[in-house]
């Protein structure tokens, strides 16, 4: 039984400071934490909740992400659990655009895709 294969790519290459690299996984727990952050998101496929973020490693935190990067291009796949009384359509787009932006900020990666799943809805008990 190896290890899980974890992808490693080059964000920077420079001969006089050296190089750095960012694992897929990390790049996935970026976009795990965006999409947390926009409200009527109510967890990630594997049920991670917004108030478990600080206590989790970068794997927990990539549960319901998958990022395929290649040449400095990234898709990404996201699976979610929205709030019951929130727009599809308006959270979706948001978590898109929150997820893009982070990715790119904190990378310099080029974000093609930002591609949603609803597996669920969260419905209050009172509800």
């Amino acid at each position: 039984m190896g290890k899980e294969e974890r992808n490693i790519y080059t964000l920077k290459d420079d001969e006089n400071m050296g190089e750095v690299k960012i694992a897929d996984e990390v790049v996935a727990a970026i976009a795990g934490i965006a999409a947390m952050e926009v409200d009527g998101v109510a967890s990630m496929s594997g049920n991670i909740r917004r108030e478990l973020i600080g206590k989790l490693g970068v794997k927990n935190l990539s549960k319901g992400v998958k990022v395929d990067v290649e040449e400095g291009i990234v898709n990404v796949f996201l699976t979610l659990n929205l709030k019951y009384g929130y727009s599809v359509i308006e959270v979706s787009s948001k978590v898109q655009d929150k997820v893009k932006t982070a990715i790119e900020n904190m990378t310099g990666l080029k974000v093609a895709d930002v591609n949603i799943r609803i597996a669920g809805v969260d419905v209050p008990e009172e509800a």
